[in-house]
């Protein structure tokens, strides 16, 4: 039984992680080495955390089946990075009951395969590009962003409504970037096809 390190499942989360009632599974681990990191238990190796089965996962969600087909909610993966755990995450679709909603919490920095296994299960993803500036986003996350670009222009093509299953958020980050950084990204990612953006004020911690 495949199992994977969960941070944490949150329930009856409304309007927070897509439509409708939905639980967030929160997993442990992380591409990315963001500065203002509001999750830092996600790479922490000596961070809190569970190792759970997929029965496990569904065990705790399932009481909330009925408002999930109710409300037209699910299950949102987070964290951390989820596509971390993609065969996890398929193994959890392929055995939830029928009409849960799937949704994703992700910053798209890993190799195109982990969102080619899960593209026929998710159904909508809430993408945080930080910024699309390269200098601003390796200062802040201390990763490349070329892959996330690509990332983002693949998935786009992948079906004639995908921008309509997509939000981008655009933070404003202290010290990092400016409204105009953010104005340029949406920009950007408006000549790319997208439509639905988050723009807000990042709340920081120190690093």
């Amino acid at each position: 039984m495949l199992s994977a390190p969960i941070i944490g499942i949150g329930r009856h989360r409304l309007g927070i992680d897509g439509e409708g009632v939905t639980s967030l599974v929160a997993f442990h681990g992380c591409t990315l080495r963001c500065k203002y990191c509001l999750n830092r238990q996600c790479f922490d190796p000596d961070g809190i955390w569970k190792t759970l089965t997929v029965d496990e996962v569904l065990e705790a969600v399932m009481p909330d089946n009925i408002y999930y087909l109710a409300t037209g909610g699910g299950l949102c993966f987070g964290g951390g990075e989820p596509y971390l755990h993609a065969e996890f995450i398929k193994t959890i679709c392929d055995a939830a009951p029928k009409g849960w909603i799937f949704t994703v919490e992700t910053a798209l920095n890993y190799d195109r395969k982990r969102l080619e296994l899960l593209l026929p299960y998710i159904n909508y993803y809430l993408i945080d590009i930080k910024d699309t500036n390269p200098d601003i986003y390796q200062r802040y996350t201390g990763r490349n962003n070329a892959i996330v670009l690509e990332n983002l222009r693949w998935l786009l093509n992948q079906k004639e409504d995908m921008a309509d299953c997509v939000v981008i958020r655009l933070p404003l980050i202290k010290d990092f970037n400016t409204l105009a950084d953010v104005a340029k990204s949406k920009a950007l990612l408006q000549e790319m096809g997208f439509r639905k953006f988050d723009e807000f004020v990042y709340i920081t911690q120190p690093e």
